[in-house]
């Protein structure tokens, strides 16, 4: 709505004015600006205003857009600290190996990307030179997220410094033979090499910020001082589509995170064609990115734009930039001058006016390369100032052109991601180009050369006089193994006495295991428990007052429950991370901390704990992102199963976590039933994850909210409950020829099983034994390796094989999952073998009204193994229709 002169009403009109006749004087000046000189002139009055007001300190609300220039000018870039000429020489080589490598790949057949490293080489190469931190100096050195497609100019660049041979490049994605290069950053493919995985676009800028944001945590618990350690992501402008990208950038901001620079390669095109076609992606990224309030630097335009910013003198051209949408940008860069000329000078007369001062090769060289990602000065005014900049995160927006010096048929071209290779002329063209010494004879065997200046050249001293001044060689990744010693064993005792006449849920055992962990005066620091906005769900607010949710900023109000045993506690050296309703951002805060062994030379033991439907089924790339970064922890899916979570229904109701996590070869699942096999498997955990002997794999515990009286330990269990299975309770035959069954049961399905054990042996007659399946895939996976060892010609019984070996009667297996998850074992079980579980989609009800609606309760189960036995011939065929109307099913 409108007042009666038409003006929009504003929040200043809910403010006194002191002055109203000033403030009319205000306005008046600036419809008197606008008359004379025109609304372009008025605006810009405004904008330098604001800019004034900014600087002299008035807290006013920043411009969410500035102008399609550089953010730094020309005349205002710091001196460049190195050789620009070597520097070349060295950029030449790289691009041309990246290219060549994958050209030769291509003969097999095994692909590879050209265009995004030939678009941002100076942006690697500014950075590898003159910013990027090894680790061989003090701290633990820099973190470098690289663009994923670009990974031939990283190996290019190593091949350069010694660190590759010929051999390894030729081996570009051909990995099987075990001398290969993998396609892309994968530490655990090239674990001296990469440190973070990126190719899975949007997963790296999540993890890079939380990555800066536990090298924060670390510093503010004591562990280690990262001050000196800087996180570089380096993403492409059509990547930032994906929601991942963005969803932690007010995080960063928030959290003042100084320590992290995006570099986003602004070359205009995503795999098929523009990023923002229509539009400006760099305006909008600079809005998004301002507005969430990070410092951002634009670095669109190379020196030869100069010129023609001096000769605008009625700001035409910026207005003309302003306007002109990215894919008609891409156009200008493939068409001739006269196109040009008539299509973005001739938009109005000023411009063609100013198009007439300048010769043709001035026109081709601004709109075909002159941009700023080309121009290592631009470049490292833009990360020097990045570095230097504090109290805010920030991104560069630099402008490039993709497949940049690859010649007229790669360069801007919407089909580039997917060309392959360049023909043997064309390689010669970028020679001339990049002015390298490759003769022609290098081309007769019909190959492309790699080029190399010399192990003793200027080039190649040049570089690792560069990288050894910045500690060492870079991306590296370093792990200096230090095992953590056991915990006091009392921690594990407590769960394994049982609960005696109290009920415990097991998400409950799990967390007053944690707790008591964190405790110990050896690693107790070292834990860190991790939580998506559920912790009061989880039984975890015990946690708050003793351990403290981590926050840089401390605690800056008096919280509403202080005056109780467990109030709400924020401080800088809170050891939990509350990450609220984001399990992204959770997994992300996992996987810095469960990498933090290698990336900082510190062991964490993270423990993630969330809703288990919002854990692999939400977030489970990042899952394959933790196991290719070679992480280690305990991911716990809580409230596990189909029917324990009562009332909340389908979207609430997880039978499948335990299917997608047996997936992942790093990933160890298991489903205890009881408070004691969790003490067992967390035990065995801590030695296999950070023991003398450590492996690089993580840990997928389910446990659940129904409170159950949790049973002492048994004797001799605790090598079944790891192995994935042991007999929990035998059946007491009520004759010598009783028919008997096997009972296989996990997590919560175990009552299910041991009632049913009750009403078979009442009812029926028939003795059954339950068996406690702590994890249907390490059952599997251990017999899969004893298949794989028969190929090999070794004899190796596969343990459930053995487990059961003599168990009278059929298998019935039982669980709150799908009937996938324990069929997992089928084929290694030489009795009859059929299961029960929750197929289908979840339901709100109570739990037992669930249960009969799958039909896994226990008079389901009895039923299900009086079957077993009538199609042995062991119980008669009416026992199962007696069955099914004295339970009512």
């Amino acid at each position: 709505m409108t007042d009666p002169v038409g003006k929009l009403p504003s929040e200043l009109d809910q403010l006194p004015d002191r002055d109203p006749e000033e403030t009319a004087e205000w306005a008046a000046s600036l419809d008197a600006v606008t008359k004379a000189a025109g609304p372009h002139r008025a605006a810009y009055l405004m904008r330098r205003s604001l800019q004034h007001a900014e600087g002299a300190g008035l807290a006013l609300p920043k411009l969410l857009e500035t102008d399609y220039v550089n953010s730094i000018p020309t005349a205002a870039e710091p001196a460049f600290d190195g050789d620009l000429e070597m520097e070349s020489r060295i950029t030449a080589w790289n691009r041309w190996n990246a290219a060549a490598m994958v050209t030769r790949g291509a003969r097999h057949g095994v692909g590879g990307h050209i265009a995004t490293f030939a678009s941002a080489a100076w942006l690697y190469e500014t950075g590898f030179n003159h910013f990027f931190r090894g680790k061989e100096g003090d701290g633990s050195g820099d973190q470098l997220y690289i663009q994923g497609h670009a990974s031939p100019g990283i190996y290019a660049r190593a091949f350069l410094d010694g660190r590759l041979s010929e051999q390894h490049l030729d081996n570009f994605r051909q990995e099987a033979g075990g001398d290969g290069l993998p396609s892309y950053p994968h530490p655990r493919r090239l674990p001296w090499l990469w440190e973070f995985p990126t190719v899975s676009m949007g997963l790296g800028p999540l993890a890079a910020i939380y990555q800066a944001r536990f090298n924060r945590y670390l510093t503010n618990r004591n562990i280690k001082d990262t001050s000196n350690s800087h996180v570089w992501a380096f993403l492409g402008d059509g990547e930032m589509d994906e929601p991942e990208s963005t969803a932690a950038l007010a995080l960063a901001a928030r959290e003042q995170l100084d320590n992290l620079t995006f570099v986003i390669n602004c070359n205009l095109q995503r795999l098929d064609g523009p990023v923002r076609a229509n539009f400006r992606v760099v305006q909008e990224l600079e809005g998004a990115f301002r507005g969430a309030g990070w410092n951002v630097i634009k670095t669109l335009w190379g020196n030869a734009w100069d010129e023609l910013f001096q000769l605008d003198t009625t700001g035409a051209l910026v207005r003309r930039l302003r306007e002109v949408p990215d894919a008609q940008f891409q156009t200008y860069a493939t068409r001739d001058v006269a196109y040009i000329r008539e299509h973005f000078f001739g938009a109005e007369p000023a411009l063609a006016e100013l198009a007439k001062l300048l010769p043709d090769a001035k026109i081709a060289e601004c709109f075909y390369t002159s941009r700023g990602g080309h121009e290592a000065r631009k470049v490292y005014a833009a990360y020097k100032a990045a570095v230097e900049h504090k109290g805010a995160p920030t991104v560069i927006l630099a402008q490039t052109v993709k497949g940049y010096t690859l010649g007229k048929g790669f360069e801007s071209k919407n089909a580039n991601h997917q060309m392959k290779k360049l023909s043997i002329d064309e390689f010669k063209g970028m020679r001339e180009l990049l002015g390298l010494p490759i003769p022609d004879s290098a081309f007769e065997d019909g190959l492309v050369p790699y080029g190399h200046p010399g192990a003793d050249s200027p080039e190649v001293r040049y570089l690792q006089e560069r990288r050894a001044a910045l500690g060492g060689p870079a991306p590296a990744r370093r792990v200096h193994a230090v095992a953590l010693p056991e915990p006091e064993e009392r921690a594990f005792a407590a769960l394994k006495k049982g609960s005696g006449k109290q009920e415990m849920a097991t998400t409950m055992a799990f967390v007053r295991l944690a707790k008591d962990l964190m405790r110990d005066k050896e690693t107790g620091k070292r834990w860190v428990p991790i939580v998506p906005d559920e912790a009061r769900t989880f039984g975890m607010e015990s946690l708050f007052p003793s351990a403290g949710i981590y926050s840089p900023m401390g605690q800056r109000y008096e919280p509403v429950d202080r005056d109780q045993l467990m109030y709400y506690k924020e401080a800088k050296d809170g050891q939990i991370l509350n990450e609220g309703i984001t399990e992204a951002g959770a997994m992300a805060d996992f996987i810095a901390a469960a990498t933090s062994y290698a990336t900082h030379g510190e062991t964490m033991i993270p423990f993630y704990i969330f809703y288990s439907m919002f854990g692999w089924q939400r977030t489970g790339d990042q899952m394959w992102q933790l196991a290719d970064q070679l992480g280690k922890g305990f991911i716990v899916g809580a409230t596990a199963g189909r029917t324990t979570l009562t009332g909340e229904g389908l979207q609430h109701a997880d039978g499948h976590s335990q299917l997608i996590a047996a997936t992942n070869p790093a990933s160890l699942n298991y489903d205890p039933a009881f408070a004691y096999e969790i003490a067992v498997i967390v035990k065995d955990g801590l030695r296999r994850m950070y023991g003398p002997e450590a492996e690089n794999v993580f840990y997928y515990l389910t446990v659940y909210n129904e409170p159950k009286r949790q049973p002492a330990m048994p004797e001799g269990v605790e090598d079944g409950i790891v192995k994935g299975l042991y007999r929990f309770k035998e059946g007491t035959p009520a004759s010598a020829d009783a028919p008997r069954a096997q009972l296989l049961a996990s997590g919560t399905a175990i009552h299910w099983a041991l009632e049913a054990q009750e009403l078979l042996a009442a009812d029926w007659g028939v003795t059954a034994d339950v068996w406690s399946a702590t994890s249907w895939g390490e059952l599997r996976r251990e017999a899969l390796e004893c298949d794989e060892a028969l190929l090999r010609g070794e004899q190796r019984v596969p343990y459930v094989t053995q487990a059961l070996s003599g168990a009278p009667g059929p298998v019935l297996a039982v669980s709150d999952w799908m009937r996938q998850v324990p069929d997992q074992i089928s084929q290694w079980v030489e009795q009859d073998w059929s299961s029960l579980g929750t197929d289908g989609f979840g339901l709100s009800d109570t739990r037992d009204a669930a249960r009969r609606h799958f039909g896994v309760d226990a008079p389901s189960v009895a039923v299900a193994a009086l079957a077993q036995l009538a199609r042995r011939g062991e119980v008669p065929a009416s026992a199962v229709k007696e069955a099914r109307e004295k339970y009512g099913l």
